[in-house]
């Protein structure tokens, strides 16, 4: 989401290089090159505003540090700017001191309250907790059905309820809510997420009925669903929700699609609560808290290593991990069975291009995301294809694979023998990198060579 702020601030970082001092004509020109660069990024124009002026106060006031070059000035200066405009800490999350704790879901029609309701119980009950999820929303056909969908793919509780005929209505959605409750408490669950209706725009009749939810159910959490697609319409819309319900915090949904990220960077300062979540992606588990350092490290290409490695020590074995580096880096390195079980691993972290978004976009790491941009995905999938239509002694000792078997292998996994050979190859490759590895140097070379390689595996 934030490539293009990263690559214009980036753009602006480096025309200070070369200064020896700051000045009031250097700053002023970068302040301006950033200035356009978070207006083309969405971000609100007083949100903008404000942010340049502190800049300019520190960059050119008594706080700068002599010790640091002016682009390294700059750049600290900026990013304590945008944690303090992102709200410096995470957010908590607030539980109920005797439950259920009780989350009201807002938000406009189309935000992906539902299926971020669905996200949040997963996240809740990774945690220990035991959510119960209900829909209040009785006037979308569809939307007690797509929820009871969610609820069985994160595998928690549905209160359901029954309709009993009623017309849709205010007395049909409090007796719901209410009836969910009651119903959390007799099944030892310990939070309750109530999906709410949307509208397609802000209403007298839909903020009445939030009102009355929330009079009538006490929530210790009252979160607003944007959409980061929409830009500032999620910026007005949170402001406006804010104001009659008084939002806890947001969750901001569809980080992984390509928004100028504006959104993210307004919404905190505009309606002065934090953001507290956010969806990056279609899979359940494609949720995360939001962390301001880690996200305005992004920002500025510095990465998001913390996040990686989280991500690596929840969804790869390490147990594996560890054998098969042991065996990569010994004297008969590793299988082809070894190394599809690799890629299976590293498939469970995501795309190429999210994994080296979070390493730092400058320095001896800007190549690998370069490189990380011609991959395609696709080849894993094939190379995984290819060797399941090997036999196990094949996958075990790869110089058997004579030509009779390559036409087979082909057959089976619907690739041709060129894309065999082309495997075998890199293959024999990459356990020779490997060898050399285990015995020092040359590492991030060898690594860039790695990924330029993967480019063409499996074609």
């Amino acid at each position: 989401m934030f490539e293009n702020l990263s690559e214009k601030l980036q753009r602006a970082f480096k025309n200070l290089r070369g200064q020896g001092i700051l000045t009031e004509d250097n700053i002023g020109e970068a302040l301006q090159e950033i200035r356009v660069a978070l207006l083309e990024a969405d971000v609100n124009l007083d949100v903008v505003q404000s942010l340049i002026e502190h800049i300019r106060e520190k960059a050119i006031g008594h706080e700068v540090l002599t010790a640091l070059s002016p682009t390294e000035q700059v750049i600290q200066i900026v990013r304590d700017e945008l944690i303090a405009m992102l709200g410096k800490d995470t957010a908590r999350f607030k539980f109920a001191s005797k439950p259920p704790t009780v989350i009201l879901m807002a938000g406009l029609q189309g935000s992906g309250k539902t299926t971020t309701s669905g996200k949040l119980a997963a996240w809740l009950k990774k945690g220990g907790h035991r959510p119960l999820l209900v829909s209040v929303d009785v006037y979308r056909p569809a939307a007690r059905e797509q929820l009871k969908v969610v609820a069985q793919s994160v595998g928690v509780n549905l209160y359901e309820g029954d309709l009993k005929g009623e017309a849709a209505g205010a007395s049909l959605v409090e007796r719901l809510a209410k009836e969910a409750r009651r119903e959390a408490i007799m099944s030892a669950c310990d939070v309750v997420i109530v999906d709410t209706a949307g509208r397609l725009h802000l209403d007298a009749e839909l903020m009445a009925e939030m009102q009355r939810l929330k009079s009538l159910l006490n929530p210790q959490e009252i979160l607003f669903v944007a959409d980061a697609m929409t830009g500032q319409d999620a910026v007005r819309s949170a402001r406006e929700f804010h104001d009659k319900l008084a939002l806890t915090g947001v969750v901001l949904t569809k980080m992984d699609g390509d928004a100028r990220g504006g959104a993210a960077l307004s919404i905190r300062q505009v309606t002065g609560q934090p953001i507290k979540f956010l969806g990056t992606g279609e899979k359940p588990d494609a949720f995360e808290a939001f962390h301001p350092d880690r996200i305005v490290s992004r920002i500025l290409g510095m990465g998001d290593m913390l996040t990686l490695i989280e991500n690596v020590e929840e969804k790869l074995d390490r147990k594996k991990s560890e054998e098969f580096a042991k065996k990569a880096l010994a004297g008969d390195g590793f299988t082809l069975e070894d190394f599809r079980d690799q890629l299976r691993q590293i498939k469970k972290l995501g795309s190429i291009q999210s994994i080296m978004k979070m390493l730092p976009s400058v320095g001896p790491f800007q190549g690998l995301q370069q490189a990380a941009e011609n991959v395609d995905e696709g080849q894993f999938t094939r190379v995984e294809a290819i060797i399941n239509s090997m036999t196990q002694q094949e996958r075990m000792h790869h110089e058997i694979i004579s030509g009779s078997r390559r036409k087979r292998i082909a057959r089976g996994s619907g690739t041709s023998v060129q894309e065999i050979n082309q495997l075998l190859r890199q293959y024999v490759q990459m356990k020779k990198m490997f060898k050399s590895m285990g015995k020092g140097g040359g590492m991030q070379r060898r690594l860039m060579g790695s990924l330029t390689n993967m480019r063409g595996m499996g074609r």
